[in-house]
């Protein structure tokens, strides 16, 4: 039942579709029994989404409804919008629209080509094109957050860390087509769960990764299986594939908001003592996880109109989460819960102790920028857009409360919210 296989660089990567498919009747039979049952059953159950959702690509079938079935109105929108993809206000919800949901796919072939990257890789342009498709396919469109739109945001948001003055100057061909790819798949095959959840219902990945980075770990790996199934580098020496599979995996699994504090320390140290030498590859790498990092929790920093977009979409897909639980008599996650946890709630303490200390130390790395003090401005008047409808919530809440004074649960709720 393993969904692992072994390639010539030594690298675990994962079977195309071993997706970490939520099985209804698993997650029953767990709350019933205590147990997830055999793994003779769990192979059977999974196996056949294994083989529907890998089938397709294995055998050379694409998605029909491609960016060339438009009509030429929407490419040129979109071939406009991609003369402006270095801007900050870039909408990304806009642009999938345009492409008939193919932002991904399209944004990829256009950042590769302007970076100069399939020239300077010699790759196949088909190959590159058919490696990007099942990218975008191994996102689930039914996430209202983790999709392949989410991973076309954080690249564009890459794409503009890659121009920062302070880094590009030191960048590499090499560092930019990692930074790129990494962005692209930092999340694929998000099953729209986290990983507590996953760990809780006996989930077959948390076994296989051992409860450590589950979610991370599954979208490098899966990553390095699409790399070596599209052979995008087979033509390169070994070396080069080997180095190129193992940074990808260390970009991802920086992504990890675990390691947050982790990576925050370090930053500041580099920082304070003024030792960051780009110049070395190992610094560069470091910098490169930085503004994944970023990117991938960017959000907060867009304009008002986008970023509202993207706070309402991760919290549909906690509250989904909540009501799974609670549908099956799990205890609900933090934040997963409708009742208890606002959407205002929730964005404020994310970017309170979240993104305002990773930003700030961003802009000072920058020497702060235009970009970084746009982003920092932006993250400042969001919060207190945020901060006016929680107010309004609450002073809602108290006029509904028959007795005029605020309930215990109330009480507690805003104690909470004011607590780190």
């Amino acid at each position: 039942g393993d969904a692992r296989v072994r390639g010539q660089t030594g690298v675990v990567s994962e079977r195309r579709g071993s997706y970490p498919f939520i099985d209804f009747r698993l997650l029953n039979n767990t709350t019933l029994s205590g147990e997830i049952g055999t793994k003779k059953k769990v192979k059977r159950l999974l196996s056949f989404q294994r083989y529907f959702h890998a089938s397709r690509l294995l055998r050379g079938i694409v998605p029909q409804a491609s960016l060339y079935l438009l009509d030429e109105d929407y490419l040129g929108q979109a071939r406009h919008m991609l003369s402006k993809v270095g801007m900050w206000d870039f909408d990304i919800f806009l642009f999938d629209r345009l492409t008939n949901g193919n932002s991904l796919v399209t944004l990829l072939c256009h950042l590769f080509n302007v970076h100069g990257l399939i020239h300077h890789f010699q790759l196949d342009m088909v190959t590159l094109h058919r490696f990007f498709v099942m990218v975008q396919e191994d996102y689930h469109s039914q996430n209202p957050y983790h999709n392949a739109v989410h991973a076309a945001d954080v690249t564009q948001a890459m794409h503009c860390y890659l121009r920062e003055p302070k880094l590009a100057s030191f960048l590499t061909p090499s560092d930019i087509m990692l930074g790129l790819l990494a962005a692209a798949a930092h999340d694929v095959d998000h099953p729209g769960v986290n990983q507590p959840f996953l760990i809780k219902t006996k989930h077959h990945l948390a076994s296989l990764y051992q409860n450590i980075s589950v979610l991370e770990n599954h979208h490098w790996r899966s990553t390095i299986g699409m790399l070596r199934e599209s052979r995008l580098l087979a033509h390169l020496p070994k070396e080069v594939t080997q180095d190129i599979e193992q940074q990808l995996g260390s970009l991802i699994l920086a992504t990890d908001i675990n390691r947050q504090n982790e990576f925050l320390i370090r930053l500041k140290s580099h920082l304070d003592n003024q030792d960051l030498r780009l110049e070395d590859a190992q610094d560069r790498h470091f910098m490169l996880q930085i503004a994944l990092k970023c990117a991938d929790i960017c959000n907060p920093c867009r304009v008002w109109d986008l970023s509202k977009q993207w706070s309402e979409r991760v919290c549909e897909e906690f509250y989904r989460q909540g009501d799974l639980e609670q549908k099956f008599e799990l205890e609900i996650s933090p934040l997963c819960n409708q009742q208890k946890d606002t959407i205002p709630s929730i964005q404020i303490g994310f970017m309170t102790y979240i993104v305002e200390p990773l930003f700030e130390r961003w802009a000072q790395f920058t020497g702060n920028t235009p970009l970084s003090e746009n982003m920092l401005n932006h993250l400042r008047r969001n919060k207190a857009k945020w901060r006016s409808l929680l107010h309004k919530q609450h002073s809602s809440s108290r006029n509904n409360d028959h007795s005029g004074q605020v309930t215990g649960s109330q009480e507690q709720t805003l104690n909470e919210e004011e607590t780190p």
